[in-house]
């Protein structure tokens, strides 16, 4: 009886051994994801559970964030960096190289598989398009916010993370350059925008999204056609500075005013963000004469949302020695120029960049 109760104690010990064995092996095989946290609402909080658009947000840290989602642990092995608590629209250019570096580092480690950039909404296509220009790596790269809080009824965040991670994760989407998922839908950085100031279907790419998570699963439907990530000539570990880039916005009325303060102000470049296909107004075009005989370059680029801004269209850039965007908005506009004057201050070489990307 005795050996009989010796052998059943080492048989349970030899199982035990064998499940935490089968544990740890089902936990090596899942993706190691690295959560950076950076702010915005998807870190928010508001006074009631109908507050949906009047909230503060950049309170709630990174680690809980996750906690808030436990479903993600089966996915993935997640842990959470916090590296900035603000709201997106405060993201400047220190910013986004210092959030870049720290992007670069982690995907050197051969224990990171993807990392998730938890981001406010308002400048998240900035900065998911700086990062598909700048990093060296294939491995995916996600940006993800919400539009409402977590304490918000209907809060979009938890299930935008949940996705966000799975992509993080997967093999499908590695080399497809930086990643923005919302709303069910994953976005490649260099296209999509946000269109509405409170819809949680605010995110829309020109062309489409990429593909969409359903249930659980990724469904890729198209690839990014420009150059990203491995494929450019920027490096982020190379770059410690940004030249400044400004946008002028113009309306009926215009007045060289903000091009004047933009020049003052040490700018190396001007978007003018025009009407139309970049339309200059009549009283605007000696100004941007101006503007460029002091060495700043001129980019062209549309206030209406999309289309391409053709050169030599509205006026003569080829006379004027000007550039235009070709469908990039003012504000990705504004990221390539920035990059591509680290490497060039000759108009020709910058338009031949702002085509390629």
């Amino acid at each position: 009886m005795k050996q009989y109760l010796k052998l059943k104690q080492i048989s349970s010990v030899l199982l035990l051994s064998a499940a935490v064995s089968l544990s740890a092996q089902a936990q090596d095989k899942k993706a190691n994801v690295v959560v950076i946290g950076t702010g915005g609402t998807i870190a928010g909080a508001g006074a009631s559970s109908v507050n949906t658009a009047a909230y503060q947000s950049a309170v709630v840290p990174v680690d809980k964030i996750i906690a808030a989602v436990p479903e993600i642990s089966k996915i993935a092995n997640v842990r959470g960096e916090q590296i900035f608590q603000i709201g997106s629209e405060s993201f400047n250019d220190e910013r986004l190289l210092k959030l870049g570096k720290r992007v670069s580092e982690l995907l050197k480690q051969s224990d990171v598989d993807g990392i998730v950039i938890t981001h406010g909404t308002d400048t998240i296509e900035e900065t998911a398009y700086f990062l598909n220009l700048t990093l060296k790596s294939d491995k995916p790269v996600v940006v993800v916010g919400s539009m409402r809080p977590g304490t918000a009824l209907g809060a979009d965040g938890a299930l935008n993370l949940y996705d966000a991670v799975l992509v993080a994760s997967s093999k499908d989407a590695a080399g497809k350059g930086t990643l923005v998922v919302m709303n069910d839908e994953i976005h490649s950085g260099r296209d999509v925008t946000k269109t509405n100031s409170f819809k949680v279907e605010t995110f829309r790419s020109p062309y489409g999204p990429l593909g969409y998570v359903v249930e659980g699963k990724l469904m890729f439907y198209r690839l990014p056609a420009r150059p990203h990530t491995t494929q450019t000539e920027f490096d982020i570990d190379q770059i410690n500075s940004l030249p400044r880039v400004d946008i002028a916005y113009n309306y009926g009325n215009v007045s060289r005013a903000a091009y004047d303060a933009f020049v003052t102000a040490g700018a190396k470049a001007i978007i003018h963000d025009g009407t139309g296909n970049g339309s200059v107004a009549e009283q605007i075009v000696p100004v941007l004469q101006e503007v460029r005989s002091k060495g700043l370059q001129v980019v062209r680029a549309t206030r209406t949302g999309s289309g391409v801004v053709i050169r030599n269209g509205e006026q003569n850039d080829d006379k004027f020695d000007w550039v235009v965007t070709d469908d990039q908005n003012p504000q990705k506009a504004r990221i390539l120029t920035a990059l591509a004057l680290t490497k060039t201050n000759d108009s020709k070489e910058l338009q031949k960049i702002l085509w390629k990307y």
